[in-house]
């Protein structure tokens, strides 16, 4: 009897390649901004086996990244790729870099190609695996395999085209141990905000919650093991002490996706890093910002963080509408997200939050209530106006919701969907091109929030500043000023388009008002900056590894 599991094998093991010999790089291609965590990892990973991990900003020209690759002879080149929207980027590369010679292994990880793995392979054939998931041991064994010239089609935690067909491999457990891993590599120059450097940092894997909306729990959930997983304070303290050595940090940017201050061991957790903090010294001479869900936010417990240096706090609020919150499956309340927001502004705490103005529930009227929830919590101008649509990422539960009721629009790399109004569909589109200079990419609430991280960033790290107090009350009343033009705008605009009236949403003219009051906040900060440029500069100089730097002015 013929064993054809066997003949199988042997067929596949005779197209195997020799072993590489003398090749032990490996590329990995991903977006940078703020360092790139997940590449890090993978790298540091790789350094400690051997292999010389080559870090690749994904915005580099693409002939620039195959002249780079044709001379370093890469074993294999990974792609780091979390949204399905930069698909055509990636596949663009992957073209250019097939088309100039590079002929070795791709493979790419991340959230969509781990949840989504059918749907990319059938949309990028340049690629000849995917690692699904966690991808420390898969892309190491992955590698291990193609220098041996061993078969890698049988390793967990994987997928790729076979005659025609995807296979996906039995995924590989999650990394249960987070402080078996190295520190992340950091090849690229540190950010700045307001001239001092920042980095990011990870404290826990995973989120205990289940919105319907985010991707995070499903790629958790989907590999076996535990689902969230926590450092030891010891172990992030001790980064955050080699990060300031290094490169001068004193700005710390949490990337968990829910930093881990759930429960009795959430509490415990965060007293002991509190102390150690205390105890290195980082709460007298850093800062840290974090994310997590607005039920954590607790009087004495972010006092005390505050004082450890805490003095950013990010929340996915989401909606101001039942309807809201329960669609996206948020399994908070109106009164937890107020209760929080009221907490921080008493503890003097700097707060940014995510919105959905609209979801897939939403109607006119939903769309006048969240804007009275957002007045409610920054018409004093204490953080600017900020909202999106929701979207149905590849892999999230609202997803196959909305194919099932037949509302799923878009494409592969813009998914959309219908509002049960059809009217609300157009005007969401004509509000979103009026609101384009206000509240996408570098328009005037993101500008408005860095001014706001900035003078506390300044205020924190160098103290006896001039005139701080007279600065925060005119950015507050700009930054009031400018939300309630906003809300009377989505207000009025949308009672108006109810009624056949488009003429309220005239893209120009906000344009010219965003604008104007770019200037005066420019301005507003200039002054107060030029006010302490000296004693701004000997800090910062002071802190930087790297030699002096000059703090910017903006225009």
């Amino acid at each position: 009897m013929v064993d054809h599991r066997q003949a199988g094998i042997s067929a596949c093991l005779s197209k195997l390649p020799a072993p590489v010999e003398g090749r032990a790089t490996v590329a990995l291609i991903g977006f940078q901004d703020q360092g790139n965590l997940g590449i890090g990892y993978l790298a540091a990973v790789l350094r400690r086996h051997g292999y010389t991990a080559e870090m690749i900003e994904v915005r580099e020209s693409p002939a620039t990244i195959a002249a780079r690759l044709l001379e370093s002879r890469p074993l294999l080149v990974g792609f780091s790729l979390i949204f399905q929207f930069f698909l055509p980027q990636y596949r663009t590369i992957a073209q250019r870099l097939r088309d100039a010679g590079v002929t070795c292994h791709f493979t790419i990880g991340g959230h969509y190609p781990s949840l989504c793995h059918d749907e990319l392979l059938e949309n990028f054939p340049e690629i000849d695996s995917v690692v699904r998931y966690e991808g420390e041991e898969t892309l190491l064994e992955l590698v291990d395999r193609l220098r041996a010239g061993e078969n890698w089609r049988d390793i967990s935690g994987i997928a790729y085209t076979q005659n025609g067909k995807v296979v996906a491999t039995p995924p590989r457990p999650l990394v249960q141990d987070l402080d078996s891993l190295p520190f992340p590599d950091r090849p690229f120059q540190a950010d700045r905000v307001g001239g001092f450097p920042i980095l990011p940092v990870l404290a826990s894997r995973g989120c205990i919650r289940r919105c319907s909306f985010c991707s995070i729990h499903t790629f958790y959930r989907t590999a076996p093991g535990k689902v969230v997983r926590v450092r030891k304070p010891e172990k992030v303290v001790a980064e955050m002490l080699e990060l300031q050595r290094r490169y001068g940090v004193r700005v710390f940017l949490f990337q968990d996706d829910d930093f881990p201050l759930w429960g009795r061991k959430g509490r415990h957790w965060a007293d002991e890093l509190i102390a150690r903090l205390q105890d290195s010294g980082l709460a007298s001479n850093s800062i840290w910002k974090i994310s997590c869900r607005a039920e954590y936010v607790e009087p004495e417990l972010f006092a005390a963080m505050r004082e450890a240096g805490l003095f950013l706090v990010y929340m996915g609020i989401e909606s101001g509408v039942e309807s809201g919150l329960e669609i996206l499956f948020k399994e908070m309340t109106i009164g937890q997200n107020l209760d929080a927001i009221a907490t921080l502004k008493h503890l003097n705490l700097v707060f940014a939050y995510g919105f959905m103005l609209f979801d897939p529930s939403s109607t006119f009227e939903s769309v006048r209530q969240n804007i009275a929830f957002l007045r409610q919590i920054v018409g004093d101008g204490s953080a600017p106006a900020v909202f999106s649509r929701m979207l149905p990422y590849g892999g999230t539960p609202i997803r196959d919701l909305l194919a099932k009721e037949g509302r799923l629009r878009g494409d592969l790399t813009h998914p959309d969907y219908d509002f049960l109004d059809p009217q609300l569909n157009e005007y969401y589109r004509l509000l979103n091109e009026t609101v384009l200079p206000w509240i996408h990419n570098q328009g005037l609430s993101n500008q408005l929030s860095y001014a706001w991280d900035e003078v506390e960033l300044f205020t924190r790290l160098t103290p006896g500043l001039h005139g701080v107090k007279p600065y925060r009350n005119a950015l507050a009343k700009l930054t009031a000023r400018a939300n309630a033009r906003l809300f009377r705008l989505v207000e009025e605009s949308s009672l108006a388009f109810e009624e056949g009236d488009r003429s309220l949403l005239n893209p120009k003219r906000i344009a010219v008002y965003c604008e104007r009051m770019r200037t005066e906040l420019f301005d507003l900060r200039n002054v107060f900056v030029a006010g302490n440029l000296e004693a701004l500069n000997d800090r910062i100089n002071a802190d930087c590894a790297s030699g002096p730097v000059l703090l910017p002015q903006i225009h």
